[in-house]
């Protein structure tokens, strides 16, 4: 861990970033149309912000503005094993929305504009070991969604390939072992969401039988509260439930939401603006760029409530709808909500009391950012609190208990947990 954090200071130092709010007028290529009022590149590349209109029972409930990222990226970790040990290639990666610049990140995290090299910048270092004739062993090849109440059906391909040949590796990228990983995972701002969605999809070693209740709720022959099949039909009735649709809108056309040269804005100031952002950035494949940002305001949160149920540790999920996501409805963690949202806010009287009293013993706890490459400086505390059998069982029907195996499960397949679920999954790893 000291030659890491040696490695990571001297990245720090050894490279200038440095990004300034501009006015919409001084983003380039980038301009509202003049009928729809969408802000886009003049490519037609990259990305969109249009407007989100969301209906219920035909009836136009509210709308706000979305990013439409219609491309599907490359977020994928090389691993190879060292001694026995498999290690990860992990990338010290500049992000112009990241709250402290420099992160820890997969190998590869491209959007497809990108590693094409649209914006004719230099090559994705990497690439080559996820595409074409030289990809690894893939261990991982998986379609997941991110946030539902930002983006507009954005999935990425959530990769990892196994290694047996010497790569040379740039000074910006550093093996870093899965039990260090783990450690790193418990600092605040420092293993970015990418590298979180991708971890939390690894194939991971059991730990020792003898371990407790959570070390139980990764076997797969230990009882759980519901079987798979009980889990899926539940999910499949939370799908069924919504009677509300969200369409893609012209910008111009969103209610309530205010633009002028400097930022796009709701009118109550609670939820997030559309700014744009000057770069520059010496380890990125463009050095200059210019770009808009969702910018929230204030943290958001993402728990996880546990509780042993005859001896293995489980996990409380709920079925949440965002008007964003591709199939309306994923899988989401206890407590949930946005940036603008407070704890008082929790609706539900079982949970209310566990969440602004701080009872419960918290297993994890930290403050980890969200995409830096989409939204500005949006950060989410993520906690993990256990609680003990006078917390009931019998929960409401948008939640259910679940082991950390029947989480990992399912994200062999896309479309089942949200992008908050698996950055809590990956830092279940750091309790062990």
């Amino acid at each position: 861990m000291n030659d890491f954090w040696e490695w990571w200071a001297e990245r720090g130092r050894a490279n200038r970033f440095v990004v300034t709010q501009v006015p919409f007028g001084e983003l380039g290529e980038w301009s509202f149309h003049p009928e729809t009022g969408n802000l886009g590149h003049a490519s037609g590349r990259f990305f969109t912000v249009e407007g989100l209109q969301v209906r219920d029972a035909g009836v136009p409930v509210w709308s706000q503005p979305i990013i439409n990222q219609p491309e599907i990226g490359i977020l994928g970790i090389v691993v190879k094993e060292f001694d026995g040990v498999l290690h990860c290639l992990m990338q010290a990666k500049m992000e112009p929305g990241n709250v402290n610049t420099l992160q820890l990140s997969p190998t590869v995290q491209a959007t497809r504009s990108n590693y094409t090299q649209v914006h004719k910048g230099a090559t994705t270092r990497y690439l080559e070991h996820f595409t074409g004739p030289r990809r690894g062993q893939v261990v991982v090849d998986v379609l997941q969604s991110e946030q539902g109440a930002w983006f507009w059906r954005k999935r990425n391909r959530n990769m990892v390939v196994l290694v047996t040949d010497d790569i040379p590796v740039h000074e910006d990228f550093r093996w870093v072992s899965l039990s260090a990983l783990r450690a790193l995972m418990k600092v605040d701002n420092l293993v970015n969401m990418d590298a979180r969605t991708v971890l939390s999809c690894m194939p991971f070693e059991l730990p020792e039988e003898d371990d407790g209740a959570l070390a139980r709720s990764y076997q797969y022959q230990q009882r759980s509260l519901h079987t798979s099949g009980e889990i899926l039909s539940w999910f499949t009735e939370a799908k069924t439930r919504c009677d509300w649709t969200a369409t893609l809108i012209p910008l111009s056309r969103v209610d309530r939401w205010t633009r002028d040269d400097h930022e796009i804005a709701d009118d109550e100031g609670r939820h997030f603006r559309i700014i744009g952002v000057h770069v520059e950035a010496g380890t990125r494949e463009v050095k200059r760029w210019r770009q808009p940002l969702l910018a929230p305001r204030g943290q958001g949160q993402a728990w996880f409530v546990a509780r042993p149920i005859e001896g293995v540790l489980h996990f409380l999920v709920r079925a949440r709808p965002e008007f964003g996501l591709m199939d309306l409805v994923e899988m989401a963690p206890t407590i949930h909500l946005l940036p603008g949202e407070d704890l008082a806010d929790v609706r539900e009287p079982f949970l209310k009391e566990l969440a602004t009293s701080g009872s419960g013993r918290v297993r994890y706890d930290a403050v980890l950012s969200e995409e830096g490459g989409r939204f500005h400086h949006a950060m989410t505390r993520y906690r993990i609190v256990e609680v003990d059998g006078s917390f009931p069982a019998e929960v409401p029907e948008d939640f259910c208990w679940m082991t950390v195996r029947q989480l990992t499960d399912l994200l062999r397949h896309g479309h089942y947990l949200n992008i908050e679920t698996r950055s809590l999954l990956a830092c279940i790893q750091s309790m062990l």
